[in-house]
């Protein structure tokens, strides 16, 4: 940049011209500021499915839970995913392929005729 000598005269157009750029830097980070996907979203079961890579179905999910695979909380009955844990578990090497068919061990046992 090139430096200018301002003359007494010349200082109200200086701080008149920077008063312009900082209202156009107030704007600019305001309009970035709101365009930042917001990372404490939470997601419900289906959100969470619809978020994740390939879709999963409920079912897999809920596999997935029970074996503690993926980050999860519970508010009542309720499961409840954070987005940025989801998205820390995507990047990590913790993830869990889909397994449809996955059935709890308790389920597998057969029934023993009397």
């Amino acid at each position: 940049m090139e430096e200018k000598m301002i003359t007494f005269n010349e200082i109200p157009e200086a701080v008149s011209y920077l008063i312009d750029k900082v209202n156009d830097l107030e704007e600019l980070i305001r309009t970035t500021a709101n365009t930042q996907p917001d990372e404490n979203t939470w997601y419900d079961l289906d959100a969470v499915c619809d978020y994740l890579p390939g879709s999963p179905a409920k079912q897999t999910v809920y596999g997935w839970v029970f074996k503690k695979k993926i980050p999860y909380h519970k508010k009542g009955r309720k499961l409840l995913f954070l987005k940025s844990e989801i998205d820390e578990w995507l990047i990590s090497d913790n993830q869990v392929d889909p397994e449809p068919d996955y059935c709890p061990p308790i389920l597998k046992r057969k029934r023993i005729p009397q």
